[in-house]
């Protein structure tokens, strides 16, 4: 089973710029994207073959996740099931006879650390939802996570340390969150391997290779024996993100 997540960054942007073709190549079973920044029925995709579940933020033009799928879930939940998290549209799962796949965009915490304190309610808000989830059946949990949890994580973490997405704040929510009983799928199977998946736009970061590693595929420790290959697919252009792969004996 194959298993696709990718921050788009504008999915009618990343449409114009390939993802249909991508899209259509990867053939994957599940299709997770973040950041759509639009409400439904603004963009013509409607893939043959796939279900389609889309979360949108209240506000316009701003985060917002879809999943596509071939496989009708018993069920469809949006957001965390908890009113302050529940307004941007960042939390989608489907429940599946044997797991539940849970596709999530993080909320970032913006420079100078100004949404920190709301980042922390949310991190401690989606580790008691997904160990919720995780006690029923095990959790596929997909997304851009806005974290690079290690040094070995990004290219500058001296320059980089307590800027957002690399303060000791939230990854040691990243830490805790892998301590209930989750696995990075990516990092555990190739703990010292040194690849990226988000780029600035800025200083041609991406052509040089100044990257973070913050889009991620965790599973449930259960379920790390299934994982077949956790992937960064990094020559994939449309977005300041790549898309990242997960191959599981599901």
């Amino acid at each position: 089973m194959k298993l696709i997540s990718w921050n788009v960054n504008g999915f009618r942007s990343c449409l114009g710029k390939g993802f249909a073709d991508f899209f259509a190549a990867e053939d994957a079973d599940f299709f997770s994207i973040q950041e759509t920044k639009m409400q439904p029925g603004q963009a013509d995709f409607a893939p043959e073959g796939y279900e389609c579940y889309w979360y949108s933020a209240e506000k316009k033009g701003y985060s917002g996740t879809a999943v596509f799928t071939k496989y009708k879930p018993i069920s469809v939940s949006y957001g965390l099931g908890v009113e302050e998290h529940d307004h941007e549209g960042r939390a989608i799962t489907l429940e599946y006879e044997n797991f539940y796949l849970l596709n999530v965009y993080t909320p970032n915490a913006q420079r100078e650390l100004a949404r920190l304190d709301y980042r922390m309610t949310w991190e401690d808000a989606l580790r008691a939802y997904i160990s919720t989830l995780d006690k029923k059946k095990p959790v596929i949990y997909c997304g851009d996570l806005n974290v690079a949890h290690e040094e070995i994580d990004l290219k500058n973490p001296k320059t980089n340390h307590q800027s957002a997405g690399f303060s000791d704040e939230e990854r040691g929510k990243f830490t805790e969150l892998l301590s209930a009983g989750f696995s990075d799928s990516y990092r555990t199977l190739y703990p010292e391997k040194v690849e990226y998946s988000w780029w600035s736009y800025m200083y041609h970061a991406r052509e040089k290779n100044v990257g973070w590693r913050i889009d991620y595929f965790v599973v449930s420790n259960r379920l790390m024996p299934k994982v077949k290959d956790s992937a960064i697919l990094t020559s994939i252009m449309g977005s300041d993100h790549c898309p990242v792969k997960l191959e599981i004996d599901l």
